[in-house]
């Protein structure tokens, strides 16, 4: 399908997951962009994100949805309910980077900026569930601009493949551990800041 925001902004969709990025949408900040978006018909139940000064829109599926709740209701033994998010939005360094996280879990001396929203800094544990056109996102940009951010702990959760990819200790743009983690198997994040394990048993798959 085709959306267009107001005057200047055009995207073009496959009707499912992501957006061409135009040469004015550069010109534009994060803010001017999201505002748009609030502006324009968003169909119901699409996460709605700007990675790079794209616009991608993804489904939410219901392997998704559970994955996400399952992470949650984990990091719930350890943080107080307004320390974790979910597809809250977030800027992060970069080139227009506003993501709406599947699972944001913040410090406890976390604070807003002087817009309203969550810091990137507070940020201990971030992650991502996998949808399949967009999964190159969370491999590739995200990771770099979690990264960046020195988030201490990134999760990616593929129901595809029915595995998790876990990156710690952030250094100078990348991660300097890649964990790779069968679903079925724990994950031992008790030697980081995070402080717990992570069942994956009940994680559903594609």
């Amino acid at each position: 399908m085709t959306i267009s925001l107001d005057r200047t902004e055009t995207i073009e969709t496959d009707g499912t997951e992501m957006a061409e990025p135009t040469e004015q949408r550069n010109e534009l900040s994060l803010d001017e962009l999201f505002g748009q978006l609030e502006r324009m018909p968003t169909p119901e139940g699409y996460k709605v994100e700007i990675v790079e000064g794209t616009i991608y829109m993804a489904p939410q599926r219901g392997t998704h949805w559970e994955t996400i709740l399952d992470i949650v209701e984990h990091l719930r033994t350890r943080y107080p309910k307004k320390r974790v998010l979910s597809d809250v939005r977030i800027d992060f360094p970069g080139h227009l980077n506003g993501f709406a996280s599947d699972v944001v879990a913040l410090a406890e001396n976390a604070t807003k900026n002087d817009k309203g929203r969550p810091r990137y800094q507070d940020i201990e544990f971030v992650a991502e569930v996998i949808s399949e056109s967009t999964g190159k996102n969370d491999y590739g940009p995200k990771k770099t601009a979690y990264a960046l951010a020195e988030v201490p702990v990134y999760l990616i959760a593929d129901p595809y493949t029915g595995r998790c990819r876990v990156f710690t200790h952030p250094q100078d743009g990348d991660y300097k551990l890649d964990l790779t983690i069968a679903y079925g198997e724990p994950i031992d994040l008790t030697d980081t800041v995070v402080g717990l394990t992570l069942a994956t048993d009940e994680f559903p798959t594609d």
